[in-house]
């Protein structure tokens, strides 16, 4: 090989920096978890003031700040440190924009998962023990301060989709259901702007007292939404004109998904119909949200991953609904389909 010739010019460094994502990820979680954010807020410091305010040794704690201003979450100036925009906005705990229950979340449980993926795609059996012997939510929600946590982060990240769904066009209906729908964020976007509405959320009995507490402090509207405690894979759906799956289908495989949407169109009423919105990404190439996404769920979920537009109206169809795709400014990551329900 000559020093002209192409080959001379790759170098190992994409390979190296992959690499190096996992050690960032480790300084952001080590972060959060030592409150540094939360230690700087209204408070700059040096390394060495911070690290007495929390207890941390002064060496780590030197390199960990350098580590954060790389990676664009603190500001330096004459030695002494302060969050950036970005921090200060999302990783100060007790604010209402925390994100810190889902990166703890992720560090608790999706990590752990992902680090079973060699052996996922050799057996096709997710990681995480939970989904192997029922629904891995069922772990998630034993802890209430963890749940709450966990949901004002999913809160905070679905509400410009609930926001984009909530401008739909809901004239021609008086009542939905949001399947999974937590503690109702999304039904109470939705019912803001559609106050003709009655909504419902259903999902795990268990996140009841969450949705209960969630309502009374939102108020006003909250009084239209109702919650309704089951197993969708065991216990009727609720009735109601639209029934909507965000983010639910991509959790389960092909058989479940035809399970639910065949019991989605039992429940929805004559000329009513099913919403339901995922990244749906298909293609030699998919969008790298939607690769980790899929990922993500066979490795954490019982045979969880992402599918494509067509293969959505394919079982919705089979579940007796009149598919569409639909055009919804606002959803970014996200694809909307409409399955119909004649009269």
């Amino acid at each position: 090989m000559t020093a002209e010739s192409p080959e001379s010019s790759v170098n190992p460094g994409p390979i190296m920096g992959i690499m190096a994502g996992y050690w960032q990820t480790r300084i952001l979680l080590a972060a959060v978890e030592s409150d540094v954010f939360t230690g700087l807020s209204d408070k700059p410091a040096t390394s060495a003031e911070l690290a007495d305010r929390l207890g941390l040794t002064p060496l780590g704690t030197q390199y960990l700040l350098a580590g954060l201003t790389h990676l664009g979450l603190l500001e330096v100036s004459d030695g002494t440190y302060s969050n950036s925009p970005v921090a200060e906005r999302f990783l100060i705990r007790g604010r209402t924009e925390y994100l810190g229950g889902y990166l703890q979340f992720c560090d608790r449980e999706l990590n752990p998962a992902w680090d079973g993926l060699a052996s996922t795609l050799r057996t096709g059996t997710p990681h995480n023990r939970a989904a192997v012997v029922g629904n891995p939510y069922d772990t998630l929600y034993q802890d209430a301060e963890a749940t709450d946590g966990f949901l004002d982060s999913m809160d905070l990240l679905n509400t410009p989709v609930s926001l984009a769904m909530s401008r739909l066009d809901w004239s021609s209906y008086t009542s939905f259901v949001d399947i999974g729908g937590a503690r109702g964020n999304f039904a109470h976007h939705v019912v803001s702007r559609n106050p003709h509405l009655t909504g419902a959320v259903f999902d795990l009995p268990q996140l009841e007292p969450a949705f209960s507490r969630h309502m009374d402090q939102l108020g006003g509207s909250a009084s239209a939404i109702t919650f309704h405690g089951g197993d969708f894979f065991k216990d009727p759906l609720p009735e109601a004109d639209v029934l909507v799956f965000g983010h639910v289908l991509h959790n389960w495989n092909t058989e479940d998904r035809v399970r639910l949407l065949k019991s989605a169109y039992e429940a929805v009423k004559p000329g009513g119909a099913v919403f339901v919105y995922d990244p749906m990404a298909g293609g030699d190439k998919p969008p790298m949200h939607a690769v980790l996404a899929s990922l993500a769920m066979l490795v954490w979920s019982r045979g969880g991953h992402e599918y494509t537009v067509p293969e959505l109206h394919g079982w919705l169809t089979e579940a007796g609904f009149s598919p569409e795709t639909a055009e919804v400014p606002g959803l970014h990551d996200d694809v909307l389909v409409i399955g119909r329900k004649d009269r």
